[in-house]
């Protein structure tokens, strides 16, 4: 503690002179040589992450999972059909970046596809909150939006939150089809999923990077299928 605390004294000593540039290049040196928890603690993530993609690669089934509900997507948007997906807080993130892969692209200059993610519209999300609740703001917008043949990508780690499960009854209510991607158990979600993309793990973060390495297989796939060169 009396290093680091010097090193804020000097700092402090530096501060607008011609030399504090230089300094702090050297303080990140000097810092990253007393932490190595740090770095452990770096290469330890990313193993994990790794580990958790290797146990994706390792499953067979859920490999024909993925390729099942890549060709469900392809042959909906052959008969006219869109692609809706919804997700909360970092699965609400995940669900608009791909849905925008498909509207508008992924590697190659194309066509936009139909394709959007349900909780893009504040004013309409905030206005469902309040009146109705917020288990309701995906399954009223699938309702109103959704039809026969479409297909709803519904994101959730646990595969418990209410709202995606309410918009999943809802999407199969209307003979949409369901894909899920969720954690190792599935949740409440395994019942309502006609492809369920279940990651083998319990590790929040975990589940969602492989979730969107999957999305992205994908959507790489749709689009060098569905345009073909």
């Amino acid at each position: 503690m009396r290093f680091f605390y010097a090193l804020f004294r000097i700092t402090r000593f530096l501060h607008n002179t011609a030399y504090q540039s230089l300094f702090f290049d050297r303080l990140i040196l000097i810092t990253a040589v007393f932490s190595p928890v740090m770095q452990d603690a770096i290469t330890s993530i990313l193993r994990s992450s790794i580990a958790t993609k290797e146990s994706v690669l390792s499953d067979p089934g859920l490999l024909q999972r993925i390729e099942a509900a890549t060709s469900a997507i392809i042959q909906a948007f052959r008969n006219g059909n869109k692609v809706l997906f919804c997700g909360n807080g970092g699965s609400a993130a995940d669900a608009q970046h791909l849905s925008a892969e498909f509207s508008g692209r992924f590697y190659t200059d194309r066509a936009a596809l139909p394709s959007e993610a349900l909780h893009c519209n504040t004013s309409y999300m905030t206005a469902v909150e309040n009146d109705y609740g917020y288990e309701f703001v995906y399954s009223r917008i699938v309702r109103g939006m959704g039809k026969r043949g479409d297909i709803l990508v519904s994101l959730s780690t646990s595969g418990n939150s209410l709202n995606i499960i309410n918009a999943m009854e809802v999407a199969r209510e209307l003979k949409m089809i369901t894909i899920g991607f969720t954690g190792a158990s599935g949740g409440k979600m395994k019942d309502l999923c006609d492809y369920l993309i279940n990651v083998p793990s319990t590790d929040t973060p975990r589940i969602q990077e492989s979730h969107i390495t999957i999305g992205h297989i994908i959507c790489q796939l749709v689009e060098e299928l569905y345009f073909p060169k």
